[in-house]
């Protein structure tokens, strides 16, 4: 069968990229990798990912194999001072909490992830940083598959199905 090159679709806007990823710090060891478990699936175009990740992505293809450093002002943002906050220790539900650990919290914006600073005995005092934030990040990807989104997804700004966000 012949193969022609023209039909690849190249990710750009409002393409569902389904990709492997891993991250590290720059110069340290991964943190975080999708190789052991399910590969993302997402929206581009709509913020799903760092605007760092997207653009390194965009004109790429399925079968391409991307790396990128991603400097904070493209990615988490820089640290701010006075992001801690103190929250009732009841909104964790029992958790067991320690300091260092991350956390995420709904919040009126969407679920917020956070980092555990002090354990008290009704209250925790938490770091609203992101946990990657004033970071300079080193993304490894490998584009799985490209495919137009569904004007579905298009309008609710996210993937639907495999490896999409389930309502």
């Amino acid at each position: 069968s012949s193969f022609s090159i023209g039909t690849a679709m190249i990710i750009e806007k409002n393409a569902v990229v389904t990709f492997h990823y891993t991250v590290a710090e720059t110069g340290q060891e991964p943190m975080e990798s999708s190789k052991d478990s399910q590969a993302l699936s997402v929206l581009i175009g709509h913020t799903a990912i760092i605007p760092g990740l997207e653009a390194a992505l965009l004109g790429k293809q399925a079968g391409d194999h991307v790396e990128v450093t991603v400097t904070p002002d493209q990615g988490y943002g820089e640290r701010r001072e006075g992001m801690t906050q103190r929250i009732p220790k009841k909104l964790f539900k029992n958790a067991k909490l320690a300091p260092g650990m991350q956390v995420v919290l709904p919040t009126e914006t969407g679920p917020r992830a956070m980092t555990v600073l002090k354990v008290g005995l009704s209250a925790v005092d938490v770091d609203l940083n992101h946990p990657m934030s004033g970071k300079s990040l080193d993304f490894t990807v490998d584009v799985l598959d490209v495919r137009a989104a569904t004007e579905e997804e298009i309008s609710h700004e996210h993937v639907h199905g495999e490896g999409g966000v389930q309502h």
